[in-house]
C-alpha cells in the first residue's frame, strides 16, 4: 500500500517527465485528485493532450515507456478510437495510473472534476473551458445510451426464462444487470457524477439498505426469484422518483404480469 506522500511524489514525477516531451502540449488531471483524493486508495488519472492528431500513437508509446521506467508491476494499453488511447500502469505498491492520450481537438469534459496542470500553448485550457461550458449547459449531463426501463424489464423476463431452464449462472447475470439499471436511476435521482461512477457508498442510506436487502444466500430458483422481486420493487420505487426516466403503461403491465406469474 502507498502513502499519500508517495502518491504525490509519483504524480509530480509523472507530470514532470511526461510534460517534458515535445509531443505533449498539455496534461489535464481528472478525478478525485483534483479536489483532494477521496481516500488512500485513489488512483492517479491524467489526460495527455497532443497538438497533432498524428502524434497520438507515438505519444502513447512514450507514456507507456515513461511509466514503465517507474517501479511498475504491470502496464496495459487500450484503444478507444483511431486516435484516442489509454495506458494503465500499476505500480509495485498498488498505485494505479490511468493516462489517456487525446489529440487536443478531441478533448472533452465528462465530469466537473478536471484541472489543467500543464499547458504549453494555452490552447488546452481554452479547449477544456469551451468543453466545460458545453457540459454545464447540457440539460442531461450523462447519457447512458439505452432505454433503462425497457432493458430492466427485458432482463426480468430473461431471468425468469433462465430460471425455468435451471440456468442459474445466466439468471444471476440478468439479476445483476437489473441491479445495475436500478443503480443508474438512483445515481441520476441524486444528481451524482455518473461518468465512471463508483462512489455507491455516497448514495442515500435508505436506498443502500434496500439495495443490499435484495441479495439472498444459497443459489436456488426460489432465492433468485425472491431477490428478483425485491429488485423489481426497488427499481419501480426508484424510477417513480426520477424526473428523467419513465416506463410506459404497456411496459409496466408487462413487468407486473411477469411478477404475478412467478408469485
Amino acid at each position: 500500500m502507498y502513502s499519500s506522500e508517495e502518491r504525490s511524489a509519483y504524480f509530480e514525477k509523472a507530470i514532470r517527465k511526461i510534460g517534458a516531451s515535445d509531443l505533449v502540449e498539455g496534461i489535464v488531471q481528472l478525478g478525485s485528485g483534483v479536489i483532494g483524493y477521496k481516500d488512500g486508495y485513489s488512483d492517479i488519472d491524467l489526460m495527455v493532450a497532443t497538438s497533432k492528431i498524428e502524434d497520438a500513437e507515438i505519444t502513447r508509446d512514450f507514456v507507456r515507456e515513461t511509466l514503465s521506467d517507474f517501479d511498475k508491476s504491470y502496464v496495459k494499453e487500450k484503444q478507444f478510437s483511431k486516435d484516442i488511447f489509454l495506458v494503465i500502469a500499476i505500480m509495485q505498491n498498488g498505485l494505479e495510473f490511468n493516462v489517456s492520450i487525446v489529440p487536443r481537438e478531441f478533448l472533452s469534459v465528462k465530469s466537473p472534476l478536471w484541472k489543467v496542470v500543464v499547458d504549453k500553448t494555452g490552447l488546452v485550457t481554452e479547449k477544456m473551458e469551451t468543453e466545460n461550458k458545453k457540459f454545464e449547459n447540457k440539460p442531461i449531463k450523462y447519457n447512458v445510451g439505452v432505454d433503462v426501463a425497457f432493458e430492466f424489464v427485458y432482463c426480468a423476463l430473461a431471468l425468469e426464462k433462465e430460471l425455468k431452464r435451471n440456468n442459474f449462472i445466466y439468471a444471476l447475470k440478468k439479476l445483476e444487470d437489473m441491479r445495475d439499471y436500478t443503480l443508474i436511476v438512483q445515481a441520476f435521482n441524486e444528481d451524482k457524477k455518473l461518468h465512471q461512477f463508483k462512489a455507491y457508498e455516497t448514495l442515500n442510506p435508505d436506498f443502500i439498505k434496500s439495495y443490499l436487502s435484495t441479495f439472498s444466500g444459497e443459489v436456488s430458483a426460489d432465492n433468485l426469484r425472491v431477490s428478483a422481486e425485491k429488485v423489481k420493487e426497488l427499481f419501480m420505487e426508484t424510477l417513480n422518483q426520477s424526473s428523467i426516466f419513465s416506463m410506459d403503461h404497456d411496459l409496466e403491465q408487462l413487468l407486473y404480469r411477469n411478477m404475478a406469474n412467478i408469485s
